[in-house]
């Protein structure tokens, strides 16, 4: 991103004295050299490894499938990244059979043991995070500021988890005495875990969203197997890579590829799996949901299953602030983030004022390869994106105005990849169904509002309720957080209007269609629901 832009709403704390440096997503918007200079020698490092098999990991071994699937970068096609394995649905039983087998070791290890080797993993991942994050940006079409924030919120997901374990005690709660006469009774809560959980990871956060959740079911216990989306196998085999490299026993973590109607759909359906965690759209999610509760007794699934995001801005707003933290929040990533801002509701005497502020940060922004460090838009994930980018585009300029972009990039290389602009549509009329659709791409739409209270109505009308933000005086936000209905909600956020969420910083979960346990990821509720609750009672 340009300077310009960058520098536009910083925090008074920014323009002082510089902080030592962690990058979070809040902090990527300004790093210190260092890390582009290790980011581009890293990437020096992964692109001479392009074009390389690899294995499937179950029960601790390498595993070859008879067929195989290749994975080439949405940056330009003609780079072949890899060459992996297109499992079976046997693959995945083999996987959940070699979890199964490891279990009762792993969850009677003790959970000092456990934070031990997970502490390990985490600690592994930081050291490999600019080898993962140039992985990242290549196969996913991140720019290395996103990549990098991807990989480093793995490892502090699952540093997180281990501090909530141990704060409390592994979960082992003294509760109160029987009180009978001659006889002494103790009694004790004890959270245990379930057995073989299952982790289903999307590709726009193909790090962070596999070991995440796969961090707190190993460290509440769990064996795991690990299924990666199609388009990002290279990075979920990394991070693979890093659970096994730091000592965590055979068949304890496992990573199978493969089609999802054959694979992932064994995974869904087997009566082996205890516990389930999938990350994805709503229909997908549901289907998930739905599956998983076809067994013969009610099992977890965590299901986070996006968003239609909405920002409200105040005609008392800061203007410039507003613009930088949507403009952020809907283009970053391409605007594939279950949480970037896809409806931005403005009071009318400001809407003019803030549209121009949001233009021209459009007009600065550079759309190009990711991995070069003045990219701040890449493409879309793949050929099937760009192809509803264009349906979406043609559809909103039927019923309303495209004030930005709606068109795909082919200017010389760009024609290799799958580059579409970011785009921004107004005037498209309140019953239109897109206002409620995840589209998941670079599009964003914007309406004059009469009042707050019409924005608030119209942001809360919709099925899903992950991520939402407001511009505005601090009362006006204090009734925005009372009225809202969504997850994580942010107020007079430059550094991104619906998007930036952190581990212990803030909980990420949804409401209504975006979530289905109401415990949010990074947050202080979330590795408990990788266990079930057990009393004891002993009288002596």
């Amino acid at each position: 991103m340009p300077a310009k832009a960058t520098r536009a709403g910083k925090p008074r704390a920014e323009r002082g004295a510089r902080r030592p440096f962690r990058i979070t997503y809040a902090t990527m918007f300004d790093p210190p050299e260092a890390l582009h200079r290790h980011f581009e020698k890293a990437l020096t490092a992964v692109r001479a490894r392009l074009g390389r098999q690899y294995p499937m990991l179950i029960g601790g071994e390498e595993r070859l499938a008879a067929e195989k699937f290749e994975d080439r970068s949405p940056i330009n096609a003609d780079w072949l990244l890899g060459v992996f394995q297109k499992g079976t649905a046997r693959d995945a039983g083999q996987a959940i059979a070699a979890a199964r087998s490891a279990f009762p070791a792993w969850g009677a290890l003790g959970w000092r043991e456990r934070v031990r080797l997970l502490r390990k993993t985490a600690a592994l991942i930081t050291r490999r995070v600019f080898d993962v994050a140039a992985i990242d940006a290549l196969e996913v079409g991140k720019n290395r500021m996103e990549a990098l924030a991807d990989v480093q919120e793995t490892a502090d997901l699952i540093g997180y988890y281990c501090d909530q374990v141990e704060k409390h005690d592994g979960f082992v709660k003294p509760l109160r005495s029987d009180p009978l006469a001659g006889y002494k009774a103790s009694n004790t809560s004890v959270l245990r875990p379930y057995g073989v959980w299952v982790v289903i990871s999307p590709f726009n956060f193909p790090v962070a969203l596999a070991g995440g959740p796969a961090g707190g079911a190993l460290v509440a216990g769990n064996t795991v197997v690990f299924k990666p989306a199609t388009d990002t196998p290279w990075t979920g085999y990394m991070l693979a890579r890093c659970f096994l490299d730091a000592g965590l026993p055979p068949g304890v973590f496992n990573f199978v590829t493969g089609p999802g109607a054959t694979c992932g759909q064994e995974l869904m359906s087997s009566p082996d799996v205890d516990g389930i965690t999938f990350t994805g759209s709503y229909d997908v999610g549901m289907r998930v949901y739905r599956t998983f509760a076809g067994g013969k007794a009610p099992r977890p699934c965590i299901a986070e299953m996006g968003g239609k995001n909405p920002v409200l801005v105040s005609r008392r707003a800061d203007l410039d602030r507003a613009a930088l933290g949507c403009f952020r929040s809907a283009f970053g990533l391409q605007g594939q983030k279950c949480s970037a801002a896809s409806r931005i509701y403005i009071e009318k005497p400001v809407k003019e004022a803030f549209t121009t502020r949001l233009l021209a940060l459009l007009e600065q922004a550079r759309i190009g390869d990711p991995t070069e460090r003045d990219a701040y838009l890449g493409p879309v994930i793949n050929a099937g994106a760009a192809k509803d980018y264009e349906a979406y585009c043609e559809e909103l300029r039927r019923s309303g105005r495209i004030l930005f972009g709606g068109r795909r990039l082919t200017a010389g290389n760009l024609s290799k990849g799958h580059f579409c602009a970011p785009t921004v549509a107004d005037d498209v009329p309140e019953s239109h169904r897109l206002w409620k659709h995840e589209m998941f791409l670079p599009i964003v739409m914007i309406a004059a509002v009469d009042s707050l209270q019409e924005g608030m109505r119209r942001a809360n009308d919709a099925d899903l309720g992950l991520t939402a933000g407001f511009y505005g005086t601090k009362r006006e936000a204090e009734w925005f957080f009372a009225n809202i209905e969504a997850g994580v909600c942010y107020a007079n956020r430059p550094h991104g209007a619906t998007t930036g969420a952190w581990p212990g910083f803030q909980p990420f979960g949804g409401w209504k269609g975006s979530g289905s346990s109401g415990k949010s990821a990074g947050g202080p509720y979330y590795v408990q629901q990788f266990m079930r609750e057990q009393s004891r009672t002993v009288v002596s």
